[in-house]
């Protein structure tokens, strides 16, 4: 494989590899926006942007089903440098945020810095240069001091795990991977899952389908939607100057500290304040579906919390439609024309729509990723647990940043997180090139110090409380852990902006000769600063 203009220069003397660019950033949904405009800040220009689709947005690019939609209020779902208030509704259409993306690629000047259309298949460091050496799809290679994985959570569609899957004749489709040319009108329709996904997707397509069943294992909290629509009065109260970023800063303040409060808390007591909230929410979606055998089934008695709630007007309503029906008995496996339950039922349907998530953790990272030694990081989590200093960095994988890594996403508005992390790694950039060297790794005892801290808060979680042990929450990882950050919007926000900075070592390379093999490599020089 070959690197598009990888040079070299002469470092005491000899002769060494310089990198494509400065730093690469992986993706270029809203993490790898985020990450472009941080590093313009830190004036930081030699950097370039691997998208794999052809257009910005990620999951807004990537995701198209009928009724896709931001499930936060949109005002405290966008970047607090770059606030919109001619959204359509409180909770915006996924169009919408697409375009959203495009307009801060233009703004931010970041359209030239994508490379569109270009799949990174696995990435190496190499310890002779102390660069990083990316594979992308073709068999062609990019090199980078530094990389900015920006891929986010929602990356690998995840498929049922359901004997026959690849024996159904009909037409079957992932709601990520969603195609447009497929008919559904006049058709026999089944979804499985009933997770955000598919409370947005059912109502949306029952009215066109002859009919249409959903397949249900694990019953979601559905809250009633406030979604306005953004007319003339609201449009005009957000565009008063300060107003918007001023209800943003009071969310994002009642929010800053109540987590980490509640992680402090005895867990009984919060076990029976969700199922305090349970109770209510339970009481308003009885109050939506006639029939009382399907109303029971669409219950869920978990606690309030252990899954992500959702909202929406429509989704239970549905099921008082004639021609949809809930399926609860488990699937036995899949057959050439339909889904056959445990109850012996076979459902014949034309088309299989999969509303079954992404691999969140066991697909993390979501190419591999080799550092020091060829440690795999894949094999690194599993062995050792999710685990980031500041959901960011990890030892032995020098000049690696994470956007969305273990422990450094607090549950509630992303962009805040994407604010908080990128502004980390380029803070961490900057002082590598500040100190004229070539490797920024975060120290051990720092890593392990903040891994055992967070491990430590998060035992009194209510996720791993009995409360929700029926939930089957993605909150919590193969490994029984939950590897979200336990703290508020403060302390997250606060940290990743001022940690000092010497919590990193940074080391320059000795200049071995780029002809040599890595086994003769000499040890890096740590630069002291």
């Amino acid at each position: 494989m070959t690197s598009a203009r990888m040079g070299s220069r002469e470092v005491n003397g000899r002769e060494q590899l310089v990198p494509d660019h400065e730093v690469v950033i992986i993706g270029a949904g809203f993490g790898g926006i985020g990450a472009g405009v941080e590093l313009n800040k830190k004036g930081i220009d030699d950097y370039v942007i691997l998208e794999k689709w052809d257009a910005a947005g990620g999951t807004w690019h990537a995701n198209k089903y009928p009724g896709v939609a931001v499930d936060i209020p949109t005002f405290i779902y966008s970047f607090s440098y770059d606030q919109k208030t001619t959204w359509s509704k409180f909770f915006t259409p996924g169009d919408e945020l697409e375009e959203y993306a495009q307009e801060l690629v233009d703004k931010h000047g970041l359209r030239d810095k994508i490379r569109f259309n270009t799949r990174v298949v696995r990435q190496a460091f190499d310890e002779t240069c102390n660069m990083w050496r990316i594979s992308l799809e073709g068999d062609s290679e990019i090199t980078a001091r530094h990389v900015i994985a920006a891929t986010g959570g929602l990356e690998q569609p995840k498929l049922p795990e359901i004997d026959g899957l690849d024996t159904y004749q009909g037409v079957l489709m992932h709601t990520a991977l969603w195609d447009k040319d497929v008919q559904l009108a006049g058709k026999r329709v089944a979804v499985i899952g009933t997770g955000a996904t598919s409370l947005q997707l059912v109502p949306e397509i029952a009215e066109e389908v002859s009919h249409l069943t959903v397949f249900q294992r694990t019953p979601i909290y559905v809250g009633p939607k406030p979604d306005l629509k953004y007319n003339r009065f609201w449009r005009a109260l957000f565009g008063f100057p300060g107003l918007a970023k001023g209800i943003r800063h009071a969310i994002n303040l009642s929010t800053a500290y109540t987590p980490d409060a509640l992680w402090r808390l005895d867990s009984k007591y919060v076990e029976s304040a969700s199922m305090f909230v349970a109770n209510r929410i339970r009481a308003w979606m009885r109050s939506q579906v006639d029939d009382p055998v399907t109303r029971e089934k669409l219950l869920p008695y978990y606690g309030f919390g252990c899954k992500r709630p959702s909202f929406s007007n429509t989704y239970l309503k549905t099921f008082n439609r004639p021609n949809v029906a809930l399926a609860t008995e488990p699937i036995q496996r899949i057959t050439e024309k339909g889904l056959l339950t445990a109850d012996g039922v076979e459902h014949e349907v034309d088309v299989l729509i999969c509303a079954t998530g992404f691999h969140l953790w066991e697909h993390t990272p979501a190419f591999p990723v080799s550092g020091r030694g060829g440690k795999d990081l894949q094999g690194f989590f599993q062995v050792n647990r999710y685990q980031a200093y500041q959901g960011v960095s990890i030892p032995d994988y020098p000049n690696l940043y994470m956007v969305t890594g273990p422990y450094g996403y607090v549950f509630g508005p992303y962009h805040m997180l994407i604010e908080s992390t990128t502004a980390h790694a380029a803070r961490v950039i900057a002082e590598t090139k500040k100190r004229g060297t070539t490797t920024a790794e975060v120290k051990q005892d720092v890593h392990d110090a903040y891994f055992h801290k967070m491990h430590e808060r998060n035992k009194n979680h209510l996720w791993l409380s009995p409360a929700c042990a029926t939930s089957n929450t993605y909150y919590i990882d193969d490994h029984g852990d939950s590897p979200f950050r336990p703290g508020g919007f403060g302390e997250m926000y606060y940290h990743n902006k001022y940690f000092p900075l010497d919590n990193y070592r940074y080391s320059a390379e000795t200049a071995a000769p780029a002809t040599k093999s890595r086994s003769t490599r000499k040890r890096n020089k740590e630069v002291v600063g």
